[in-house]
This record gives C-alpha cells, structure tokens and sequence, in this order.
C-alpha cells in the first residue's frame, strides 16, 4: 500500500520578548539593564548608588527615633482662647489638654488626640496646635459662648448659637430668656425635659432667635433681655423695653445693621419698636403723644438706651464686616436732605399712615399705640401675640 510521504508543514515560530515578559515591558527592562550596567562600569557611579542605598534607611529611621526621643517631647504646654469658661470647667479643659500633649512630640502633633480630650465640653468648638522646636506646644481653643437662656417647663440651660445645649453651668443674668413650646410637663419633671448637654434643640423657631443672637454684635447683644416669636415674627426686646421685628432668621446681619443705624440716629428716640423685617426700609414706631426730637437736634441721648455714637460704630463695623450684607447704604448720622429716599412711604411701600414721619436715616415711623410699647418691656411674662402686643395697636409697616 503506497504511502504518500509528503514533507511537515513547517512550524510558526513565536516571536516576542524573552523570558516571557510583555512586549510593552520589554524596552522598560532594557533600560533599567542598561542603567545598571553603566552604573556597575563607572565606579563613581558605583560609590554614590551604595551610599544612596545605605543612608535612606538610616535617615528614615533616625527620624522616626527623633519623633519618639525626648529630644522632641513636649513639655511646655500654653493654652489660649478660653475665654467664657470660668472656675472648674477651666481648670478641666487645661487639664485635659495638658495630658493629651504631653504624650506627643513637637514633630508629630494629634490634633485629633486634642479633640477627643475635650470631646465633653460642647463650649469647646475647636482646638487647634501649633509646635515651637524642641519642646513648646502652644493650644488655641475656639469656644462657642452661650447667647441665650432656653426656658423649658420653667427649668433653664445655656444654648449656644448653633442650638447646642451647653448647660445650666454656664446661666448668667446677662443671657436673654428664649422660652421653648411647653409641652405640659408639671414643674417637678421640668429639669428632665432639658436636652442632655451637647445636644441640639429642635425646631425651627427656637434655631431661627438663636441663629439671630448668634449674629448680634456684643455691645448690642449685651442690653438684649428676651427673644420671643410673635405676630410680627421673631421680636428681640432691648434692656429699655425697646423691641426690634426682624420676622425670621434670613439676612440677621443686615437687619442688625439697620437696627444699629436707627438706634444711632437721634431722630428715633421715644420710639416704642424698630421694624427690621426689610433691611433696606427699616420703620421706627411712636406710641402716641410722643413728641419726637427733631433730625437736626443736638440730643444725642435716645429712649432706647443705645448711645448713638456707639451704634454708629456698630453699625460701620458689621458694614465692614459683612462687606455690605444690607443695602441701606446711608450714613448712621446723615440727615433726612441726604438720606430720605424712603419718607412718605411704610416699609412695605404702602402709604404711611396719617400723623407718621421719617427718620433722619431714612427710616419711615409709624404711630403705634401705648399698649404697644408696654408690651415690649422685658417684664411681659407671655410669649404669645396677647402678651406681644395689644390687639388695638396699628399694624407696623410691611406687616
């Protein structure tokens, strides 16, 4: 049987790199073979590669030596920014400060070590730390100061701007009274209805006045008495009975700005309320037979206890500070010639009631009646609009 004897095909070889490398790898090898060849040849080359190789080592761990030795450990520990905190809370924080430093050295600061360690003080907003070689750490606190006294079911605490209870260590008669919906709760269980310390209160009228004592410049915060929330919105009464409408919590810097402009001039003294509800058209009202002091009079001395010269500064430095948050742009001490632009007109643009004037800020006034300016006094017991205001007082303008 014959047989084909036809010859193999021949067989494909396979080209690529050797040893199995990837081709895109392939003249990566080559160049690292060539670099270390040259660098075998030249002896100097040779040298400076061995020393590289030996002090990176050495270097890392002379370091990490360094970080650890007492040569770097902390041992002079200043701490700045306590201001608010008196008496043992004082004491406590710097304590505990001091401990968490003084196990850490100049060249690896924790800050996240600091903040666990006054983790329990809500009045503590943040710790920073700044090393000074070989062995200083200087510790600056931010508090978050109380602005207002939360009244719950006749039991009191401390709340800072941002709703945070702080606790009843940190009253003071110079907090102003924020009283908080009662919810029933007899006098006895008052004191367990309080947030725990370091909570956040609820409610957006309650986060609402905090947020505006929040943004209060301190010499103006300081006569503030009460904030409740009426029928012209959230009303701040001043140590003289004066009460100030800013209606809600939007644009607080502004409408302070207006207030203090108001406040400043000599034009608004006797009036029974500042309406703030719009920055740019701020209204003072006068309880009847008031008479008022003229624009150009050389009073400088107003009902509402405010010096003028002082609001006047408040009232430039929260322009400065705001970059001009409030439209008003008029001078606190300008006169009605110069800034009148809103006389003849409420602050809602309706035509001002017969009997009102302008202010020399260029703030419209409107007659209010004399129940009305009783009831702005810091001794109203009552939050509700019967106990803000009596229901036989004209509507203030924008209202």
């Amino acid at each position: 049987m014959a047989r084909s004897l036809a010859a193999p095909a021949p067989r494909r070889l396979l080209r690529g790199p050797p040893f199995g490398i990837p081709r895109p790898l392939q003249g990566l090898a080559n160049l690292v073979r060539a670099g270390i060849r040259l660098t075998w040849e030249r002896r100097r080359l040779r040298i400076a590669l061995i020393a590289v190789l030996i002090a990176v080592p050495l270097l890392g761990g002379g370091l990490w030596l360094l970080r650890h030795s007492s040569l770097t450990a902390v041992e002079h520990v200043r701490i700045d920014g306590l201001v608010t905190v008196h008496g043992a809370d004082a004491g406590a924080i710097e304590a505990a400060l001091t401990n968490a430093a003084h196990g850490m050295s100049t060249l690896a600061v924790k800050p996240a070590a600091l903040r666990a360690a006054v983790a329990r003080y809500p009045i503590v907003r943040s710790v920073t730390a700044h090393a000074s070689l070989p062995h200083g750490l200087r510790i600056e606190v931010v508090e978050q100061p109380p602005v207002a006294a939360l009244i719950i079911n006749g039991a009191h605490t401390a709340v800072a701007a941002d709703g945070v209870v702080l606790g009843p260590e940190y009253l003071s008669s110079a907090l102003p009274l924020l009283n908080a919906p009662s919810t029933g709760t007899s006098t006895r269980t008052a004191a367990a209805t309080l947030p725990m310390t370091g909570r956040s209160v609820r409610g957006s009228s309650l986060l609402g006045a905090l947020s505006i004592l929040g943004a209060a410049p301190e010499r103006l915060a300081q006569t503030v008495t009460r904030v409740y929330s009426g029928p012209k919105g959230l009303t701040i009464v001043l140590r003289s009975g004066l009460a100030a409408y800013f209606g809600d919590a939007t644009r607080a810097h502004a409408k302070w700005i207006a207030l203090t402009r108001v406040l400043a001039d000599p034009s608004s003294a006797g009036a029974a309320y500042i309406d703030v509800r719009l920055p740019e058209r701020p209204a003072a009202g006068f309880p009847p037979g008031t008479v008022r002091p003229d624009a150009s009079s050389t009073e400088t001395e107003s009902s509402s206890g405010s010096d003028p010269a002082t609001a006047a500064e408040l009232a430039a430095g929260l322009d400065t500070a705001v970059g001009g948050g409030s439209s008003a742009n008029a001078s606190p001490s300008s006169s009605p010639s110069t800034s009148g632009a809103g006389s003849g007109s409420s602050a809602a643009g309706e035509p001002e009631p017969a009997g009102s004037s302008t202010s020399g800020a260029g703030t419209s006034s409107t007659g209010s009646s004399g129940a009305e300016a009783t009831s702005a006094s810091p001794s109203s017991e009552a939050a509700s609009s019967t106990g803000a205001e009596s229901s036989g007082s004209s509507p203030a303008p924008g209202g």
